[in-house]
């Protein structure tokens, strides 16, 4: 991790409205999220989208078990077993969420968010809907340009992501993007989110480390 990217990226992030948590690993992640970050938010509708990191951190665990008595309701969009339409519609509702959580492809360090999506629920929580979205980031998605962002994703994220899919697109193959015409192509919608409207509805958590793809 280069000390100054870093630096200008959190200083850049929370200039654009973004609210910046530092975490020294997945586990410190875990404790920022569940002492500092939901309990400032007001019970309700929980869910998520996709993400290697959020996952890794053990946060979905502790999600999975919020007692509903408190107000809390967790909705699984990906749970094993459920038929594709219901999971679809679990992710309509799940726009409506009173918080939100996934990650992120890429950060550059102008403080932008950048990511790609097959489906687009992720990338339409963070947009708009959720009243509070929670990215949980690994520093290795930190690069310089939105070029950078656009290389990274199109030679690292994707190929990754179609991979762990089981996706049959050129890419996984190739280790980079062949802007493919495939019924299984993932890389759909591409956002990039400058500024974070309301300031702090979206908090960033950046682990420090290679985590995520």
């Amino acid at each position: 991790m280069n000390p100054q990217l870093f630096e200008k990226t959190i200083g850049a992030l929370t200039t654009n409205n973004f609210e910046v948590f530092v975490a020294e690993d997945l586990e410190h992640a875990r404790k920022i999220i569940t002492d500092d970050i939901l309990p400032c938010i007001t019970p309700g509708l929980v869910s998520y989208g996709d993400s290697v990191t959020f996952i890794e951190t053990g946060v979905l665990d502790d999600l999975k078990s919020l007692p509903q008595r408190d107000g809390w309701r967790f909705l699984d969009t990906f749970e094993s077993g459920v038929e594709r339409k219901e999971i679809l519609e679990r992710r309509r509702e799940a726009l409506l969420s009173e918080v939100f959580f996934t990650g992120s492809n890429a950060l550059t360090s102008g403080g932008q968010i950048v990511n790609l999506d097959m489906v687009g629920n992720r990338v339409g929580g963070i947009v708009w809907g959720p009243n509070k979205v929670v990215l949980t980031i690994g520093t290795n998605k930190i690069v310089d340009t939105l070029e950078d962002a656009m290389t990274r994703l199109r030679e690292v994220a994707a190929p990754l992501n179609a991979k762990r899919h089981g996706s049959k697109t050129p890419c996984t193959k190739t280790g980079k993007c062949m802007n493919c015409k495939s019924p299984e192509r993932i890389c759909n919608t591409w956002t990039i989110t400058e500024k974070s409207w309301p300031a702090k509805r979206i908090s960033i958590v950046l682990v420090k480390g290679d985590y995520g793809l």
